[in-house]
């Protein structure tokens, strides 16, 4: 047998062990590179993808070294004795060759596929071919079946039958912090919100990363329920809740290589709103020339799926469509995007009004939940709370409950302005450009890097003018931003009339 060692190494959401070539136990020429193997002690049991390992200076060669995901998997204190062997492949591998053969999946066989996802028990490759098969074709039925098979392997939030209204955002629109704000309006107003959000993967920032400027957001369920019963909402990452464990794992996969079906991003989506416990949502998806949405079409036919998915389990949607033809607010990276948040809240006259009408916009379709709401006044309503400090009042309750941030944070001091190379009025802005840009400045790693907007379509600049600041805090970064700045500012730029 072998002893377990953590060796502190971010493999993702891949479980990854790691076997000496000169192990005195194992032949590692028994394992060919990359195999599956299953670990195992009495009865606990994790399979990973074994690695051999020439230095021994890493590890002794009596040792199994794990990685950060797999050591916490196995959930077993480190020296413990293992036993390894060949891993067979999971049964539901089957019906994913049989979708990659064109079939019609049951909802047995999603679940199946969903079971063994969540207990990483697929490799990366039979991730990608599930995905790859998937996003040639899934009938609505399909996309129910892989919604409910996601939601309920994992964990589901009891919320013991009150009204819990949730916001999504499909994103890929830059600085697009809208939940921000609307948590703080509707807890406010008295509706139940628990916001569990995500970290970015592939964008400069997501809700949970900017939120952890302010306040603490790795929150477990049971204080996440007792922050919730205090002050009706929260704003906390959804990793601790184990929702929907399934999708995080076919995420680990899917924005890399940069697959985002329509069936895959309903399945996603409503499989956690389910988990969260979520009765009434509300779904914003932005349309615009570089938006994940480009057409009225695209919106329409994702809107009847998300209508008729949502129906199915039991949710109560509403799909609004709103401008994605360029960033909302002028902050693209954590700190950034926190400051343009509060100065919402706080009635700052330097506030971005777009991102403040747009949360107010947002807010008030989810305030509509309130049947003593209805009839349009929800969006006055919103304003009435943000204008009266209620919003904010709330907003500074909630961090408190929260409790602080992991550090103290400030916008990142490298800095470079972004010139315009020519007169005119701004006509374009290619939001996927400028998300590329932030996170080569660092974000959202580093809470201070990113990119701060001057100007917005519509805008009259001179050349030479800044369009917008780069603000990285290691070299390295300020380097990648400044050059991909100047192969392109992501920018377009029309003469005045």
């Amino acid at each position: 047998m072998l002893r377990i060692r953590r060796l502190g190494i971010d493999t993702c959401h891949e479980t990854v062990a790691y076997l000496a070539r000169r192990c005195p136990l194992y032949r590692a020429q028994e394992f060919v590179a990359l195999a599956r193997i299953e670990i195992s002690t009495g009865a606990r049991r994790i399979v990973a993808t074994l690695n051999i390992v020439d230095d021994e200076t890493l590890m002794a060669p009596d040792e199994l070294g794990l990685s950060t995901v797999a050591f916490r998997h196995l959930g077993l204190p480190e020296g413990t004795l293992v036993e390894i062997a060949q891993a067979k492949p999971p049964a539901s591998l089957d019906h994913v060759r049989a979708k990659i053969d064109g079939a019609e999946l049951s909802a047995d066989a999603f679940q199946s596929i969903a079971q063994d996802l969540a207990a990483h028990r697929y490799s990366k490759m039979e991730i990608a071919a599930f995905l790859i098969a998937s996003a040639r074709f899934m009938t609505a039925p399909e996309v129910l079946s892989l919604t409910r098979a996601m939601a309920s392997v994992g964990g589901r939030l009891n919320w013991n039958g009150d009204t819990i209204v949730d916001k999504h955002c499909i994103g890929g629109i830059p600085g697009n912090r809208t939940s921000m704000i609307v948590v703080p309006i509707v807890a406010a107003h008295g509706l139940k919100i628990p916001k569990t959000s995500s970290r970015a993967i592939t964008s400069p920032a997501g809700t949970a990363d900017t939120m952890e400027v302010l306040a603490r957001v790795d929150v477990g369920p049971d204080e996440m329920r007792e922050i919730v019963a205090a002050e009706n909402g929260c704003l906390i990452w959804g990793g601790h809740a184990n929702l929907s464990p399934a999708d995080d794992v076919l995420i680990s996969v899917e924005r890399p290589l940069a697959i985002d079906t329509p069936e895959q991003m309903v399945a996603s989506i409503l499989s956690k709103k389910f988990a969260a416990g979520s009765t009434h949502l509300l779904l914003d998806l932005p349309i615009g020339p570089s938006a994940k949405l480009r057409d009225r079409s695209r919106f329409v036919t994702l809107r009847k799926l998300f209508e008729y998915v949502a129906d199915q389990i039991g949710i109560s949607t509403t799909v609004v469509a709103t401008d994605g033809s360029q960033p909302v607010g002028r902050g693209i990276g954590p700190w950034l995007e926190a400051r343009d948040v509060m100065q919402v809240l706080e009635r700052n006259p330097a506030a971005p009004r777009d991102l403040e009408e747009r949360a107010l916009l947002l807010a008030g379709h989810v305030l509509e939940f309130d049947s003593a709401l209805r009839g349009g006044r929800g969006i006055m309503r919103a304003r009435e709370l943000l204008e009266s400090g209620a919003a904010l009042a709330k907003m500074k309750r909630l961090m408190a409950a929260q409790g602080p941030p992991p550090a103290s944070y400030a916008a990142a001091a490298l800095t470079k302005d972004v010139l315009a190379a020519t007169d005119g009025v701004v006509a374009g802005i290619d939001c996927f450009r400028l998300s590329r840009l932030a996170r080569l400045a660092g974000a959202p790693l580093d809470k201070g890097a990113g990119v701060d907007l001057f100007k917005k379509i519509g805008d009259p600049v001179e050349k030479g003018e800044p369009l917008y600041r780069i603000h990285a805090a290691f070299p390295t970064d300020f380097g990648f931003a400044t050059r991909f700045a100047a192969d392109g500012d992501g920018y377009t730029i029309a003469g005045r009339k």
